[in-house]
């Protein structure tokens, strides 16, 4: 893109006639007459670069900032919430002077086209977002969702983005404690690889992204900037895939974790000797978003110098250099009499290190190359002031046929043995079946501070060793819930992960989400994003956990068909000691097994309705948030005060699912009884919300049961914990032997 001669602010300035790409970098007719009326001028070639990539639908948010307002407008009042919405990552407090920040964002379409280093440089990114905040990273999760499962393409995809994401974060030394993994045919050419990470620090460590003090070093440390990833995250991100469009498929970034490790103890070493004043991490849009970001967000303005940028390729234009998404980058504003000092620490730690500019007392961001001003701008105009779109968007025609076609009608077992084969066909599906083949790829228990990791229902990390103070964190979502009502889809997500949280014994606090969905310039997709977060952000407010953070990630289709909206909802809760939590699994036999909840003919988007009739339809299970509260308080009380011993959360796959899991994972069987006034098959696979199956030991049962009564919350004895089968009385028995086979040999067959 650099012409001859040098396209500087003088130069575009004389030359108004000059053509630019600016289609081919993404944006608009529109847009770029934008750029030109904000400028006054035609943008160089390195003011467009900037501008794409910072416009994009990717960084900018366009086409959802309308929407996202509510998460500001309707957030609950909440004494926890330290950082919210608008940095790096929300920052909360968890006590004893303690700080947790977590984040959720994805890397979907880098991921299809390099499964590897798609994913691996997810998990860096989220993680350099973490540093940023001024906390050390101390675990990952990965929510995960994949194609038909036994896809030729998804052999391709899947193993590679596991090994991506287990590279990284295992080099890194960071556990992976939680996430799923969700197959689904309307992934198949655009799978869903989001990514999440936890750090921890004390309240006074916490650092923002800001460039203030006229003077002030800016110092751009860790690796030398590439041709990888140019517009990678920005742009592949941001439309639909099409193989005629040039722009669709730059190069994926390209991650070494081992430089990110160093970077990591670099900049805590920083923090701790109090020599940054402002940071950010160079992510989607690179040194293009982390000075206009710097910048914009301090009081004054910034002064840049290309040439000063460490490259690794020494024929890359400043337009190219602008726009590099090259991982394991970050950008400091440092005092003038701490550059000496930080720069020590960088190369103690074999960091690369170079003071590139400077915070000026002025309102603009510019930038030299070669000795020409090749940008001049309003920082604010790239950073914040993007184009806002209010997308058309209506209740698909199709939304009311979908709703009609009730799954609740469909064909039931007529006899147990039908039942019992049921059951085992969905203990074996892809969905419902054993994850062990992909977790087993992670560490979990580096650092040894992990308590509890997949398949737990959240993972939880100690946070101080001589308190027991810990954190959970759960991530769910289901497509097919909020393909039958984004709404109510979307408050099922964020129900599910705030239960499955409080199923540990641990109180949840705040919430983090990856929201994605379609292009936005389909009105049924954007009906369905603004259904989905106007009821996570109704959720958020009933249930008191503000929404901290997070991504839109829209354009996940390919060609015309788009994915199911998919928001993924994490949910961050705090225990006071990590002794006291509880595990899935069944710990000793003679324990009685309650029943939480309300059971309802509640089948559609089942685990049973697609595995046995691959069938969607219907409208799906009813969300109570006033019950998912009172649930959640039992629970936490109960784990608490040890009136359980296991537990777990109702969701996929129904009660049977749960009784399994816990069996299987106990090494014990379970006995059970269909109560009064349900048949066996709701009782088994119903996927009403609001529900937990916990083990009470007999010396705890009538003290439960008070609590339970006390509180309103219907607590059914339904069984115990006994024998090496799980059996239902009056319908079938089903071995652990032949339960563990067909739980755990699916996905390795279809993998391995």
């Amino acid at each position: 893109m650099s012409r001859t001669p040098l396209d500087t602010v003088e130069h575009a300035a004389a030359t108004p006639d000059v053509e630019l790409p600016w289609a081919e970098l993404g944006l608009k007719k529109d847009e770029y007459e934008r750029v030109v009326e904000i400028l006054g001028r035609r943008p160089t070639g390195a003011e467009l670069a900037m501008y794409s990539v910072m416009w994009s639908e990717h960084c900018s948010y366009k086409s959802s900032k309308v929407h996202l307002r509510q998460f500001g407008e309707k957030a609950p009042e909440s004494d926890a919430l330290l950082v919210g919405i608008g940095e790096n990552a929300g920052v909360v407090d968890v006590g004893q002077g303690y700080a947790v920040t977590f984040k959720v964002e994805s890397h979907n379409h880098p991921s299809y086209v390099e499964p590897y280093q798609g994913a691996a440089t997810g998990v860096g990114g989220i993680v350099r977002d973490i540093i940023a905040m001024g906390a050390r990273p101390v675990a990952v999760v990965d929510p995960l969702r994949f194609g038909a499962a036994d896809h030729p393409d998804t052999k391709r995809v899947l193993p590679g983005v596991v090994a991506g994401i287990g590279g990284y974060g295992n080099c890194l030394g960071l556990p992976n404690i939680g996430g799923e993994v969700v197959f689904d045919a309307c992934y198949q050419g655009n799978p869903l690889v989001n990514a999440g990470a936890i750090g921890v620090m004390r309240h006074e460590d916490i650092h923002l992204a800001k460039a203030s003090g006229a003077g002030n070093q800016v110092i751009l440390y860790g690796a030398r900037t590439g041709g990888d990833g140019i517009g990678g995250a920005s742009i592949l991100a941001s439309e639909t895939f099409d193989d005629a469009k040039p722009s669709k498929r730059p190069a994926v970034q390209v991650g070494d974790p081992f430089q990110e490790k160093l970077l990591i103890e670099c900049t805590l070493e920083a923090f701790r000797e109090k020599l940054v004043v402002g940071i950010q991490d160079l992510g989607a849009a690179g040194l293009s978003c982390a000075t206009s970001e710097l910048a914009s967000n301090g009081s004054g303005g910034m002064r840049v110098t290309l040439d000063d940028v460490p490259l690794r390729d020494s024929t890359l234009s400043p337009e190219e250099i602008l726009m590099s998404e090259s991982q394991e980058r970050m950008c400091a504003v440092v005092e003038p009499e701490k550059v000496e000092r930080f720069l020590q620490i960088c190369e103690k730690w074999d960091v690369i290190a170079t003071v590139i500019g400077e915070v000026t007392d002025g309102d603009r961001l510019e930038i030299f190359w070669h000795g020409g001003k090749i940008v001049d701008v309003d920082p604010r105009t790239v950073a914040h002031d993007g184009p806002v779109y209010e997308r058309p968007y209506a209740r698909p025609s199709w939304q009311d046929e979908l709703q009609a076609d009730d799954a609740n009608k469909l064909p039931r077992p007529a006899t147990s043995e039908e039942l019992k084969d049921q059951v085992l066909k969905l203990v074996a599906s892809p969905n419902q079946a054993s994850k062990k083949w992909i977790t087993q790829q992670y560490d979990h228990f580096v650092q040894g501070n992990t308590v509890l990791a997949q398949p737990e229902d959240s993972g939880m990390i100690r946070v101080d060793e001589e308190t027991g103070l810990g954190v959970a964190i759960a991530t769910d979502g289901n497509g097919r819930y909020a393909k039958l009502d984004p709404y109510t889809g979307a408050q099922l997500a964020l129900a599910e992960a705030y239960r499955n949280v409080a199923t540990t014994g641990a109180k949840p606090l705040a919430v983090s989400d990856c929201l994605n969905f379609g292009s936005p310039e389909d009105p049924a997709v954007m009906w369905q994003f603004a259904e989905a977060v106007r009821g996570l952000a109704d959720g958020c407010l009933q249930l008191g956990t503000p929404v901290t953070g997070g991504n839109v990630s829209l354009y996940n289709q390919t060609g015309e068909a788009a994915i199911h909206p998919t928001p993924v909802v994490a949910v961050l809760g705090v225990i006071d000691d990590v002794a006291r939590r509880t595990p899935v699994a069944f710990q000793e036999e003679g324990q009685l097994l309650y029943l939480l909840g309300d059971t309802r003919e509640e089948f559609g988007g089942s685990a049973w309705s697609q595995v046995i009739h691959d069938h969607l339809g219907g409208m799906p299970p009813a969300v109570d948030l006033e019950r998912e509260r009172l649930l959640a308080e039992i629970l936490i009380s109960a784990s608490r005060d040890g009136m359980i011993d296991s537990a777990h959360d109702l969701s996929d796959g129904g009660l049977i699912q749960a009784v399994v899991e816990s069996a299987l994972l106990g090494d014990k069987g379970a006995r059970l009884v269909v109560p009064d006034g349900l048949d066996a098959f709701t009782f088994l696979l119903s996927e009403s919300a609001g529900r937990a199956l916990v083990a009470v030991p007999r010396s705890e049962e009538v003290r439960f049961n008070d609590m339970c009564g006390a509180r309103g919350l219907p607590a059914t004895r339904i069984g115990v914990v006994d024998g090496d089968s799980v059996e239902v009385q009056g319908e079938f028995a089903l071995p652990l032997a032949t339960l563990r086979e067909a739980h755990e040999g699916t996905i390795p067959s279809l993998l391995a």
